[in-house]
């Protein structure tokens, strides 16, 4: 685990609203995630894994502690990881794993998961294509949703089907430069976030085991 110090750990946090006032809520990428932000019912968790048996472990606790709080309390929550998984295919790879836990704790039905990344690619696109912003953030990030927020959410929008196009049509009629304008960092290095850490470390690889520990929690609202 990296050290994370309280500044650090508000810095992820910040940068993650930023990007949520910005992009999500701003460009209306999300039309059901204003009211829970407003409602400060989004719990922030940054994690300072720097192995994949950590990251796993952090993902464990923040869907049982979602999972055990009341909606009215916590309705959803972002899990960062900016120490590790610079890289987009195993990060992708790696929330496969995160459904693995959330079916192996009997939560499927109950809670989702969606993922975000600075370099996120979807099939049959350019690196740099500007769709790919819809889930570009500015960390590697884990998004745990209950499935009585999305029953809702979908009930009072008209269409909901619609939401991927008209997306993708907003994003390309601002085209990247844009998107810069927003001033979110989507190239966020891992390696460059565990050297400020207080006693440094390594850049993580694929595979790596280590002990298991407790995410750390950045200040948010909840």
């Amino acid at each position: 685990m990296a050290r994370m110090t309280t500044d650090l750990a508000n810095t992820v946090v910040a940068d993650t609203r930023h990007w949520l006032e910005q992009a999500v809520i701003g460009l209306n990428l999300c039309p059901f995630a204003k009211a829970t932000y407003t409602k400060e019912l989004v719990h922030y968790a940054v994690a300072g894994a720097l192995t994949e048996d950590d990251a796993l472990q952090a993902v464990h606790d923040e869907l049982v502690a979602l999972a055990e709080r009341p909606m009215d309390e916590r309705e959803t929550t972002l899990l960062m990881f900016p120490a590790m998984f610079d890289d987009f295919l195993y990060f992708n790879d790696f929330a496969g794993a995160a459904e693995d836990i959330l079916a192996d704790l009997g939560l499927e039905g109950e809670l989702q998961i969606a993922s975000f990344h600075p370099r996120y690619q979807f099939l049959d696109t350019e690196p740099d294509d500007i769709s790919n912003a819809t889930n570009w953030a500015p960390y590697p990030t884990l998004h745990l949703l209950r499935e009585a927020s999305i029953d809702r959410a979908v009930e009072s929008y008209p269409d909901v089907d619609a939401i991927p196009e008209h997306n993708i049509e907003r994003l390309e009629a601002m085209g990247r430069a844009g998107w810069e304008q927003l001033g979110i960092q989507t190239r966020v290095s891992g390696e460059e976030w565990v050297r400020r850490c207080p006693a440094g470390g390594r850049k993580p690889q694929p595979g790596d085991g280590g002990e298991r520990d407790e995410a750390g929690d950045g200040d948010g609202g909840e």
